[in-house]
C-alpha cells in the first residue's frame, strides 16, 4: 500500500535544522497521520506520496516550504505589566527563550519567545519557531494503512498515551501535548 489520500501513514523521521537534530520521532513510536488532510507540511507529504513501507527518503524544504520566512513584525515590544499575575510580575517566566502562552485581543492563542527583558517592556517574538529555518528531513515511511473509524476521532495516534488524553498530538513536533 502507497502513501496517498486519506491513508494513515506512520513515519520515523529525523529533522536536521543548522546542523543540529532538531526534532526526531521516538524508536518505535512512529508519527502517524491522515495522509492529505493537512496535518504536516504541503511539501513534506508531497516528498512522501507514493511511497511505500520500508523505502526511505530525504529532503530539504525551504522557509517558504516549511514555516514561513521571518516576519519582522511579528517581533513586538509589549508593556511588561502584561506579565502581571495576581498583581506580582511573572519572573518564572520572563527570561530570554522562554515560550509564553498568549492570546490577542479576539481570543486567538499564539506562542511568543522572550527575546529581551527590559526595564519597563518585554521583546517578544510571535513567528513560529522555525519560521526562516531551512528543514533537512530524512524520513522513512514504517506503515500505510487504511482508515480506521477510530482514527476519526481526532485521538491522539503518537503513540505516547493512552485513548483518555485529552490534549492531543502536536502533529509538528509528533509528540502528545498530555505530558
Amino acid at each position: 500500500m502507497k502513501a496517498e489520500k486519506n491513508k494513515m501513514v506512520g513515519v520515523d523521521y529525523k529533522l536536521t535544522v543548522d546542523g543540529q537534530i532538531a526534532d526526531q520521532s521516538r524508536p518505535g513510536q512512529p508519527l502517524e497521520f491522515i495522509f492529505g488532510t493537512g496535518m504536516l507540511l504541503p511539501k513534506f507529504e508531497e516528498a512522501i506520496e507514493g511511497r511505500e513501507p520500508g523505502e526511505k527518503v530525504s529532503f530539504t524544504l525551504s522557509p517558504k516550504d516549511g514555516y514561513g520566512e521571518l516576519i519582522a513584525e511579528a517581533v513586538v515590544d509589549l508593556p511588561k505589566n502584561l506579565f502581571m499575575v495576581d498583581g506580582k510580575l511573572a519572573e518564572d517566566i520572563l527570561f530570554v527563550g522562554s515560550q509564553v502562552p498568549m492570546s490577542d485581543s479576539q481570543g486567538n492563542r499564539m506562542t511568543g519567545i522572550v527575546k529581551e527583558v527590559g526595564d519597563e517592556h518585554v521583546k517578544m517574538d510571535f513567528n513560529h519557531p522555525m519560521a526562516g529555518k531551512t528543514l533537512n528531513f530524512d524520513v522513512e515511511i514504517v506503515s500505510v494503512r487504511d482508515v480506521t473509524p477510530e482514527d476519526l476521532q481526532g485521538g491522539c495516534s503518537c503513540g505516547d498515551c493512552g485513548d483518555d488524553c485529552g490534549g492531543g498530538c502536536d502533529h509538528e513536533k509528533g509528540h502528545c501535548d498530555c505530558h
